[in-house]
């Protein structure tokens, strides 16, 4: 699926030509540098390697230095491959945020924020038994049984329990594209996107599979 490296730089709000409050994500597209071209004779498959964001020489490896100049290009932070691109990239080659012009929906991948180890009301969305009577008073955030004795005498995969929140990566599908600003390189989404405010996304276009 065609897309490019970007970067989440916050959220904000527009007004539509009906006059609608639109809630916008804020998103820096590119510019992507082409790294490495793959093809079907030569890896097996068809697909890009696109490269974002300067990184300092003194702090990238000598393997990738070279793999770097092999494309003409200086080094760079983000790496991603993608595959499904209909037009003909070399290596050297830079993609922008005008790559999208003629999209209508796009769709987003992040890593979503990490909220460490959170117990199942805040992790499941347990209601817990705040209003409980029957003597209850001292347990109303714990998940209760998770498991009967006799049989089968373990507790089954997929338990909703206590564990590690956030910090996944996760895609948000159908983005509408509410405005695109080839002079600073940002696209506005309408709605949210996971992640930090600088952390990196892939924005896809799935109306060019």
């Amino acid at each position: 699926m065609p897309g490019l490296i970007g970067k989440k730089v916050g959220m904000t709000s527009v007004f539509d030509e009906n006059g609608v409050y639109v809630p916008c994500t804020v998103l820096e597209a590119g510019p992507c540098v082409v790294t490495q071209v793959k093809t079907v004779d030569t890896d097996g498959y068809n697909a890009i390697q696109l490269s974002y964001d300067e990184k300092k020489e003194h702090k990238t490896t000598k393997a990738m230095l070279g793999h770097f100049k092999k494309s003409g290009t200086t080094p760079k932070k983000k790496l991603v491959e993608l595959k499904g691109f209909i037009k003909h990239w070399k290596p050297g080659d830079v993609i922008t945020v005008e790559y999208f012009k003629n999209d209508i929906w796009l769709d987003v991948t992040a890593t979503s924020k990490g909220k460490g180890f959170q117990g199942v009301v805040k992790r499941h969305g347990f209601f817990g038994v705040n209003d409980s009577t029957h003597g209850q008073h001292n347990r109303s955030r714990h998940p209760g049984s998770i498991g009967a004795s006799s049989f089968p005498s373990r507790v089954l995969k997929g338990m909703r329990m206590a564990g590690q929140t956030g910090n996944k990566t996760v895609k948000i599908l159908n983005l509408k594209i509410v405005k695109i600003i080839p002079e600073t390189n940002t696209i506005l989404l309408k709605g949210s996107v996971p992640g930090s405010i600088g952390s990196y996304v892939v924005i896809e276009s799935p109306d060019r599979i």
